[in-house]
């Protein structure tokens, strides 16, 4: 099982959020190339990346932020928020992102992730933000009538290489993740899925590994690494056992 620590970047810098609330933001780091070194010098191996200023404003944002990462760490990374035509997807993976994660654009322009997984085998992943099973777009502010698992089977053959599930509600509230939902929607799926939303503490992980045959290979986690509630040499023990 693969551990992805999570950068969320805000105004340029490293931040958390509260169930997806701008206003309610944590700054942890003001150099989140740095943040993203510490990550990689305890053993991770993928970045998990989100512009949040450009999940609201549909562009990318906080580009010079990831453009320091990208050029300051070795590690594979993974970037979603406000990217939502081919040039940017272009843009991005020319410079050296290995996946881009597609949310809004996944409910608004399906077409959109059609065409990137044909031009970008393997690099392309569908974000699922879910609030009380609804998928949620426009940096969560939107709520459609769609349901998470529906959306997620209407790419099941389009090459996606994996579909991210973030229960909205879980996100950022250290409250644990919500394994039943996520297992329910791998479960339906032949894709990957990669969880995401509300791990606190180690056990919230050994309980997803405990999902046996689920189809569950990753674990986005956030702000409990940058609170102290879980050693991130720690998790990626655990998830390697």
């Amino acid at each position: 099982m693969i551990i992805y620590p999570a950068i969320d970047l805000k105004d340029g810098k490293c931040v958390r959020l509260v169930r997806g609330e701008m206003e309610k933001s944590t700054v942890f780091s003001d150099k989140p190339y740095l943040q993203a070194k510490k990550f990689e010098q305890a053993g991770c191996h993928w970045l998990h990346l989100v512009d949040l200023n450009g999940a609201f404003e549909g562009r990318p944002v906080n580009s010079k932020a990831v453009s320091e990462i990208i050029t300051n760490v070795n590690m594979l990374t993974q970037l979603g928020g406000g990217i939502r035509n081919m040039d940017t997807i272009e843009f991005w993976i020319s410079a050296g992102i290995n996946r881009i994660i597609l949310g809004t654009a996944a409910l608004h322009d399906p077409a959109l992730v059609l065409q990137a997984c044909h031009s970008f085998p393997d690099q392309i992943a569908v974000g699922i933000d879910a609030k009380d099973g609804k998928v949620a777009v426009n940096g969560w502010a939107e709520v459609s009538e769609i349901s998470a698992i529906d959306l997620a089977l209407k790419f099941e053959d389009a090459g996606v290489s994996a579909i991210i599930y973030t229960d909205i509600n879980r996100d950022g509230a250290m409250a644990g993740p919500n394994i039943e939902e996520t297992a329910k929607l791998a479960e339906r799926l032949s894709t990957p899925v990669i969880l995401s939303g509300g791990i606190s503490k180690l056990s919230d992980i050994e309980a997803v590994k405990n999902v046996r045959g689920s189809g569950i290979e990753g674990i986005i986690i956030g702000r409990a690494l940058y609170d102290g509630s879980i050693d991130v040499k720690d998790a990626i023990a655990l998830a390697n056992s």
